[in-house]
């Protein structure tokens, strides 16, 4: 999951706090029974304020007003909850489980990742010919195995072993040097000219044709003997992937230094009043953390001010 957040992982338990103070307007309401005695809703708002309060408010703060300025639809958090789901396979559901969501928790915190990358790519441009460069480098996709080792002349060894017939994913167990080679027998899946990889590997793999075995390729790790096994082109259009290509883009340019004083200034806009006594200095580590981190123009136009100022106190 790639995530342009402000909190990088935010916990179920945060989230709870929430409804626990806005679910019901009667904080006295018993939420269970026992021969010792009952617990309220309000005994656990407070338990969970104690631990987790200033953590959770400063998030609850973060929706409220990016939420203001900010549309995220449902169609869109089902749309990434969706993406995640084929991302991760099986894994998926351990996956939140782990980290202390349900379904519905892991939901919730979709949206307000998607409220901060709206946030963040507001200004960021991007042109048409970028974007329409792009789909051209994903629109091809082929499915790749290899074996990585050290030297060239081992590398030469292996393709010839492969050649004669010997099993791909035996020969990558035993000579490549890539460790999940040991479970996956060399195996990448599918990969498009854009993936994290070496770019003289992806330049080498993406030059062979279907089901042959390369010649010893050099890249930053080593030399790899290379298979494509399939290929294949996407089935969405330019237009299709258009909005997607250009959101993908903007994040990638965009400045996520910025984000943070960003928000935090809509919250100073905001005047948002803390009444409870315990919550008070909630926002104050978040508002100073931004004011270390606004942009750089910022600081140089403090710093021009202040310049000014001495000046006029010179002249005097």
């Amino acid at each position: 999951m790639k995530k342009t957040v402000l909190t990088l992982t935010l916990a179920a338990s945060v989230l709870a706090l929430g409804a626990c103070s806005e679910d019901s307007a009667d904080s006295s309401e018993v939420i269970a029974t026992s021969k010792i005695g009952d617990i309220t809703q309000n005994d656990l708002y407070e338990e969970m304020k104690s631990s987790i309060g200033d953590q959770a408010f400063q998030l609850l703060a973060i929706e409220k007003v990016l939420s203001n300025k900010y549309e995220v639809t449902k169609e869109e958090v089902n749309t990434q909850l969706e993406a995640d789901k084929e991302q991760y396979g099986e894994s998926f559901e351990p996956m939140i489980a782990q980290q202390g969501y349900t379904e519905e928790s892991y939901k919730k915190f979709l949206e307000l990742n998607l409220l901060q990358e709206k946030a963040l790519i507001e200004d960021v441009k991007v042109t048409e010919d970028e974007i329409k460069a792009e789909y051209e480098n994903i629109k091809e996709e082929i499915n790749v195995r290899h074996v990585v080792v050290e030297d060239e002349e081992t590398a030469k060894k292996v393709k010839a072993e492969l050649d004669s017939g010997k099993d791909f994913a035996e020969v990558a167990k035993e000579y490549s040097i890539e460790e999940p080679a040991q479970t996956t027998g060399g195996d990448l899946g599918w990969i498009t000219k854009t993936t994290n990889m070496d770019e003289d590997f992806l330049k080498g793999a993406f030059a062979l044709e279907k089901n042959v075995i390369s010649n010893p390729i050099k890249s930053s790790f080593g030399y790899h003997i290379i298979e494509v096994t399939d290929k294949r082109t996407i089935e969405e259009t330019y237009e299709d992937k258009k909005a997607e290509i250009e959101k993908q883009l903007k994040l990638e340019k965009a400045d996520q230094s910025t984000l943070l004083p960003k928000v935090a200034k809509m919250m100073k806009d905001a005047d948002i009043v803390i009444k409870d006594e315990d919550l008070k200095t909630s926002l104050d580590q978040f508002l100073a953390a931004a004011e270390t981190q606004a942009p750089a123009e910022d600081a140089e136009a403090k710093t021009d001010a202040t310049e000014d100022t001495e000046a006029t106190e010179d002249e005097k």
